[in-house]
């Protein structure tokens, strides 16, 4: 009767430390599943967040560079605009200038300088001319005509003397050709002035034909080299102020293009750099979770 009791409490008791072993066992892999299930969780959250946070200074750096971009890009516009119309105006102001007088000084025959003794000064004639007394009224006057030789110091020719081309081309023969007035009596007194200090002072500038093609000298050139050059002095610097305002922008293009290729080659090295460091640190969270659990 003792062995046949002692049995069946044998069973019961192996029973019973099984069921509890059992139930021990479900309670750490119930532990372990929601250790693992919160850190997936932490982690999915984590990543979320932080994608979210990069998403967001992404688009923040895409909005400021596009308004940055365009204002830039409407000032680049006004400038490159300014230069075309700065090179337009020099083009402009070379073409009036090349044919006036450029044109003149270059067609002109008396180019040499010399100095001319005054020989004689004298009125000669009196030259009908016509002013104006109205929109469709012309009157006629008369000026004396002063006639001047002189006597070249270069060569020693005796030749006659004229103001400038214009009145060689008007009258050859009178040395200067005042404005056609009413009064011809004031016309004589200015003419009379010029023939006294022309007599006053012996020695005079004059140009002539080195070719010796021109019986006449000039006393002055319409158009000399020093005002040739620094009438051309203005369009020349427009040009190259046009120029370089376009040379800038254009160089201010390339430089920010330059720019961007390696703020972008930074960005993205920055980028996967980051990718990789987060994923270290989720893997490591990850298994930590699961030696926390077993």
């Amino acid at each position: 009767m003792t062995a046949v009791e002692s049995t069946p409490l044998s069973h019961s008791k192996r029973s019973s430390q099984q069921s509890f072993l059992s139930a021990s066992e479900r309670v750490g892999i119930a532990g372990r599943m929601f250790l693992w299930a919160g850190s997936k969780g932490a982690q999915g959250s984590g990543g979320e967040r932080s994608r979210t946070f990069y998403q967001k200074i992404r688009e923040y750096d895409i909005l400021e560079k596009r308004r940055t971009v365009t204002a830039l890009k409407a000032g680049e516009d006004r400038a490159i605009l300014l230069g075309l119309s700065m090179i337009l105006f020099s083009a402009m102001m070379y073409f009036v200038l090349g044919i006036t007088m450029v044109r003149s000084y270059s067609d002109s025959v008396w180019t040499e300088e010399s100095n001319c003794t005054v020989l004689n000064s004298s009125i000669v004639a009196e030259i009908n001319c016509s002013y104006s007394c109205g929109s469709e009224c012309r009157k006629s006057s008369r000026f004396p005509c002063l006639q001047v030789y002189v006597s070249l110091n270069f060569t020693g020719k005796v030749l006659r003397l004229s103001y400038n081309e214009e009145s060689h081309e008007a009258h050859p023969e009178c040395f200067y050709i005042p404005k056609c007035r009413k009064d011809h009596t004031l016309m004589h007194s200015i003419v009379m002035n010029i023939s006294e200090r022309l007599k006053t002072h012996q020695q005079v500038l004059c140009y002539y034909d080195p070719l010796e093609q021109q019986d006449s000298v000039l006393l002055t050139r319409l158009y000399g080299r020093g005002a040739i050059i620094s009438s051309l002095l203005w369009p020349t610097c427009t040009l190259v102020g046009g120029t370089l305002i376009i040379a800038m922008v254009k160089l201010t293009q390339y430089l920010s293009f330059l720019c961007e290729q390696i703020s972008r080659i930074k960005r993205m090295g920055l980028y996967s750099l980051t990718g990789a460091s987060h994923t270290k640190v989720c893997t490591r969270k990850f298994n930590g979770g699961i030696q926390d659990g077993v």
